[in-house]
């Protein structure tokens, strides 16, 4: 094993805090956007192309189909050194229209022997002007970028719209699509925005405002019936696309003494858990959106299996922790053989395979 090699950087940030691990590794990142020579050598060593894998969605050439989920790069920060990780695209926040702390620490914690993570974050960014600063400094990459929006912690239910309008408004001209959190569980009241009244109105509210492909994401702990019907609910509204699922409260998932009583957990617990109900929506409807799933995703298999139960793209966070940049590395590349060896000379002829 190298002794740079990320299993031994991981002994290390796993003796400190994990927010502060977090922003140490960030700190890496940003460092590594300011080293051109660095960039080049890192991507070329993880990041993966292959006409198998490259797609054209939303008019923007994705290379491989693993991006990033929200809620890494809260504050569009990282964004030139995604693809040193691997990464075929990234989202951005989650952003809310004000800057905010978020909830009180600490409020991310490790439950090591699941290989998952609990966090209570509660949307803690800089806010929309200071996202739209960042974006403004990539004049030349050409690299897919979705933004994921939220109302602010101090923001009533029924004035949710109003953030919502604001965060359209703002980033109209921006990024590659725009994905509307209404599912995370740590902002009080923030799931109870999913209902069809609410998926209703929002959707008519962003086409008024902007021709960016709007997106919903949704939360796991949903009955798959009812997931079902509000996604078909967003799609008839105009949504360009769901994504599940966002992180889960259901505890009873996990024995781990470290796990709290608040808070979403995502990585291995939810895998499962996300991938049953995004079959769901993917047997209802595959070829009428654009699905993408995230959670729990570890493997080329995983992948691999929800891209055959309808996923055009997946997504990887809290398993990146765990497993380090190589991760998306070997996706990308086990996805390869993985259609090959089904006979599949494109990934699109893979996408949704369980229903055909």
């Amino acid at each position: 094993m190298s002794l740079f090699s990320y299993q031994n950087l991981k002994k290390i940030l796993f003796k400190m805090d994990p927010e502060t691990a977090h922003t140490v590794a960030g700190l890496g990142l940003r460092t590594a956007s300011y080293c051109p020579g660095l960039l080049r050598c890192l991507t070329k060593q993880y990041f993966v192309t292959h006409p198998m894998l490259k797609q054209e969605i939303f008019g923007r050439t994705f290379q491989n189909p693993v991006g990033l989920g929200a809620g890494f790069d809260k504050n569009g920060q990282y964004i030139t050194a995604m693809p040193t990780l691997g990464f075929g695209f990234t989202e951005i926040g989650t952003v809310t229209p004000r800057s905010q702390p978020g909830n009180p620490r600490p409020r991310l914690f490790r439950l090591i022997e699941d290989n998952s993570i609990q966090n209570a974050m509660g949307f803690n960014n800089k806010g929309s002007h200071y996202m739209i600063q960042q974006l403004k400094k990539l004049y030349f990459f050409d690299y897919p970028i979705g933004i994921n929006i939220g109302k602010n912690k101090v923001t009533p239910e029924n004035e949710a719209l109003n953030d919502y309008e604001t965060l359209f408004k703002a980033f109209k001209n921006y990024g590659d699509y725009i994905v509307i959190n209404i599912s995370s569980p740590n902002t009080p009241g923030l799931r109870d925005l999913q209902n069809e009244n609410f998926i209703q109105a929002i959707f008519a509210l962003a086409k008024e405002i902007t021709s960016q492909p709007v997106l919903l994401k949704i939360a796991p702990d949903m009955e798959a019936e009812d997931a079902v019907i509000l996604c078909k609910t967003a799609v008839d509204a105009g949504a360009a696309g769901i994504i599940a699922t966002n992180t889960t409260i259901d505890y009873s998932l996990t024995d781990s003494p470290r796990k709290k009583d608040f808070g979403g957990i995502s990585g291995a617990l939810l895998t499962e858990k996300s991938y049953r109900l995004f079959k769901a929506i993917g047997k209802e409807l595959y070829g009428k959106t654009l699905l993408i799933s995230v959670g729990g995703i570890d493997s080329a298999e995983e992948a691999y299996r929800r891209i055959k139960a309808g996923a055009s793209l997946v997504q990887v966070y809290s398993m990146l922790v765990y497993r380090g940049p190589t991760l998306i590395k070997e996706i990308n590349e086990g996805l390869i053989k993985l259609l090959k060896n089904d006979g599949y000379s494109h990934i699109s002829e893979a996408i949704g395979a369980d229903y055909r």
